[in-house]
């Protein structure tokens, strides 16, 4: 099959890999920054996007949900200094990580681009910057991540929640390639890089979690 006309929506750099194909998807590798991406013709309309996210039942008040976040939360907390000021970009309808960090003395900033679109917070600067189980639905992660970036300070940390992908193999069997609206699927090779191009220091405190650390200028 021959290779499409198409570009890493993380790097930006053409020629990728056939990855896998599914009976409702095909997936593409690049070789640069190793971004197994969804084509842009193959990702779902906004309307459809949204209908799916309206089915998200999260809450702070869900236990179990706070459980989840808590392994980003944790790990982030940590590194914290007191009283450090954070946003929360791709809240979706039930704000909660944002809630915990208030909780424990942070104040909080949300931002998400269906149900809190105020685009006015992405032009502030924070210490902390989180983003749950989102950058597998961004189109345009490259874009998305650099202006987040921006937004932190030397020795700010950009915390990301998203599953990890392993091998080929196990790619195939993947429940995380099921739902229509991930379309960016990250490795840690994948997360190396973009460490470097964004000039963070990258750790991997759990499974699904990585923290990116902004290097002095």
């Amino acid at each position: 099959m021959m290779t499409p006309l198409l570009s890493c929506p993380l790097c930006g750099i053409g020629n990728p890999a056939d990855y896998h194909r599914d009976a409702r998807r095909d997936y593409w590798q690049c070789r640069t920054c190793e971004l197994v991406f969804v084509p842009p013709d193959q990702r779902l309309a906004p309307d459809d996007e949204l209908a799916v996210y309206d089915q998200h039942q999260n809450s702070p008040h869900d236990s179990g949900y706070r459980r989840f976040l808590s392994r980003l939360f944790t790990p982030l907390r940590e590194r914290l200094m007191p009283g450090a000021r954070g946003l929360d970009f791709g809240a979706g309808p039930g704000p909660t990580l944002s809630v915990m960090f208030e909780e424990a003395g942070h104040p909080m900033a949300i931002y998400d681009p269906f149900y809190a679109p105020d685009i006015s917070v992405l032009r502030d600067t924070y210490d902390f910057i989180t983003a749950t189980e989102v950058v597998e639905h961004l189109f345009e992660p490259g874009r998305e991540l650099e202006r987040l970036a921006a937004c932190l300070p030397s020795a700010g940390w950009l915390g990301l929640m998203t599953k990890r992908v392993t091998s080929r193999e196990a790619f195939a069997d993947w429940h995380y390639i099921l739902d229509p609206t991930h379309v960016c699927f990250f490795s840690e090779s994948t997360f190396h890089w973009l460490g470097e191009h964004l000039g963070m220091r990258v750790e991997f405190p759990a499974s699904d979690v990585v923290l990116l650390q902004k290097l002095s200028q």
